[in-house]
């Protein structure tokens, strides 16, 4: 039997219209997350792609967390041809993606979890998908991307309710929320701007003597 899609594992849902002004603008962002298999390991993990930028009055960005919004690592960086596309792939047991479309000064969030689903007849497990957050029309009635630039990757929109009342976001997705606001102002994006480089071995236990102490 097929798997149904939730609307959510997709993304952000675009009109057409959308999808055609961003390509024509030169903006690519990836949103779709998929399950892969990792042979070696025998286990599925979520792939996902952190990539988008800016051009002007118009801005997508896609990005990925661990499940309390800290950085998470990338498995590789992607050097691609133009601007406003591929950044990072990154592949772990659950993801967290952070997606978010500006217009002007107005702005869509879609904050999801996706992990590998539970099965007990050896077949492939469904993804499964857990709507986090979702801000419509959100409103930062600051220029990031002329005069308040110094601004961009430290302010956060503000969302409401249809009954006209603030909505907040989880406390822990603040940092993300704050830096793809920066991406989504970003001309010409050619670098990440939440995931990170794998730490290295001494990195990693340098960290963990430093909160043991």
């Amino acid at each position: 039997m097929k798997q149904k899609r939730l609307p959510n594992a997709l993304g952000l849902r675009l009109t057409r219209q959308a999808l055609r002004v961003l390509k024509e603008r030169g903006i690519f962002a990836h949103s779709p997350v998929s399950l892969v298999h990792q042979h070696l390991a025998k286990r599925y993990v979520v792939r996902g792609l952190e990539s988008g930028g800016a051009v002007g009055d118009l801005g997508r960005y896609v990005t990925f967390t661990t499940e309390d919004g800290r950085p998470i690592e990338w498995l590789h960086p992607v050097e691609a041809i133009g601007v406003n596309g591929l950044h990072a792939v990154i592949v772990a047991p659950v993801l967290v993606r952070v997606e978010m479309l500006r217009k002007g000064r107005t702005y869509e969030l879609l904050i999801t979890q996706h992990r590998p689903g539970a099965t007990n007849d050896g077949k492939r497990p469904p993804l499964e998908t857990r709507l986090l957050f979702r801000g419509i029309h959100g409103r930062l009635d600051l220029d990031l991307s002329g005069n308040d630039n110094d601004k961009a990757g430290t302010v956060l929109p503000t969302f409401y309710s249809r009954a006209g009342e603030e909505v907040r976001m989880p406390k822990r997705f603040r940092p993300v929320v704050r830096a793809i606001v920066g991406a989504v102002h970003c001309n010409g994006c050619f670098h990440c701007h939440y995931v990170r480089p794998p730490q290295k071995k001494e990195d990693r236990s340098c960290a963990a003597e430093s909160v043991t102490a």
